[in-house]
């Protein structure tokens, strides 16, 4: 099962579908015109039900197959953009200043709607397929806000995937692994409370800059001195702010972060040490600490049986040597989580070649992936749906 030749001939189509959706980026739940513009085309393709606004602006559209009664499967793509501003100096770059598709999730939008017209003109399958356009993947949670909108019952979903680009992974490989592929995350925010004044002075202050330096570099020692080595843990601070002047000790500073972990029991761990560090330098310091910790997605894990059968569609369509079904976690986050918390089911990561990273603003995605994309969603579905 190679790619498919209508896959291939739906190239140039579906990648103008990507570059309008790139070219008109929106942010979190605010898809509201992305979301028009799926619901469009699938009216378009003829698929049976076409529901908006599930999850605020998420779109689910229902494809039944001509082989009879069966089961349905969901397969998720996200409509949402990054605050980023775009470099890449494309024609179809982004029109709306500090906003763009750096995470290629206008390349898995469209490649999913090339999949719906696809199956929505043959419909070589039993029971019914749900293609799922969720919002706000970027922090915002959108997957568990249509969980929680009641879409898996709705629609009576019994399985669900997803798909998502991997630079640096050539066109025309896949690569994924039962269990944990992606990270569990959280995010905090610490304040540091001192005594301002002036900078000549500085014993007549509690500095709250120093403090907190300390503080940083304490944490560091989360993951080196707090948590099994074997296990996987990320602390990284990515945010210091305090002070406004040369000559002046600000009053307070904030500092904030993310936490990603494989396992609830380590985050916790990490959890816990981390107010202890802060909260025990704040004291020495003579300081007070506030510390917020939000934890936010889940351990986007695959169930082993669908990872086995997903690895099958993969490897019919790029070929045994292309598929990599013993990746090495990865410790981003992924709200796909939620979905996979609600259904089996398995979240794979396709090719996207020698291009800029993900959440750079000289990312693109590729347009030579679609073919590959659409041919796995196609495979995928009339396989696990095969009468």
């Amino acid at each position: 099962m190679p790619i498919l030749n209508r896959a291939a001939e739906m190239q140039e189509e579906v990648a103008g579908w990507r570059r309008h959706i790139h070219s008109n980026p929106e942010i979190l739940y605010d898809c509201h015109e992305t979301a028009a513009f799926v619901a469009e085309r699938l009216k378009e393709f003829g698929v049976d039900e076409v529901v908006t606004g599930i999850g605020q602006t998420g779109v689910v559209g229902l494809i039944r197959g001509n082989l009879g009664e069966g089961p349905t499967i969901g397969m998720r793509a996200d409509m949402d953009a990054l605050p980023l501003t775009e470099i890449t100096g494309k024609s179809y770059a982004s029109t709306t200043e500090g906003k763009m598709h750096a995470c290629g999730h206008d390349g898995h939008t469209a490649m999913l709607l090339g999949a719906a017209k696809y199956l929505a003109e043959t419909r070589n399958f039993k029971g019914a397929v749900a293609v799922i356009f969720q919002p706000a993947e970027e922090g915002g949670a959108g997957g568990l806000a249509m969980v929680k909108d009641g879409m898996m019952e709705r629609f009576d979903i019994a399985r669900v995937f997803g798909m998502h680009n991997m630079p640096g992974l050539p066109v025309g490989q896949f690569a994924l692994r039962p269990g944990p592929l992606m990270a569990a995350t959280a995010e905090f925010t610490i304040k540091v409370k001192g005594k301002g004044g002036h900078a000549a002075m500085p014993h007549g202050t509690i500095d709250p800059i120093v403090v907190g330096s300390q503080m940083v570099l304490a944490i560091q020692t989360i993951a080196s001195r707090s948590v099994d080595p074997i296990e996987s843990v990320v602390v990284s601070i990515t945010k210091f702010h305090g002070g406004d002047a040369y000559n002046v000790i600000p009053e307070e500073i904030e500092f904030a972060g993310t936490i990603r972990t494989l396992k609830r029991e380590v985050a916790d761990k990490a959890i816990e040490r981390m107010r202890a560090i802060c909260q025990g330098i704040a004291l020495a310091g003579g300081a007070v600490a506030d510390v917020d910790i939000d934890v936010n997605y889940p351990v986007t894990f695959n169930d082993p049986e669908e990872t086995v059968f997903a690895t099958s569609i993969a490897k019919g369509v790029a070929g045994d040597p292309n598929v990599n079904d013993k990746i090495n976690p990865v410790m981003g986050g992924e709200d796909f989580s939620y979905m996979l918390e609600a259904r089996p089911g398995a979240f794979i990561f396709i090719g996207n070649g020698d291009t800029a990273n993900l959440h750079n603003p000289a990312y693109d995605f590729n347009d030579e992936v679609i073919p590959h994309g659409v041919s796995y969603w196609v495979r995928l579905a009339e396989t696990a749906l095969a009468a």
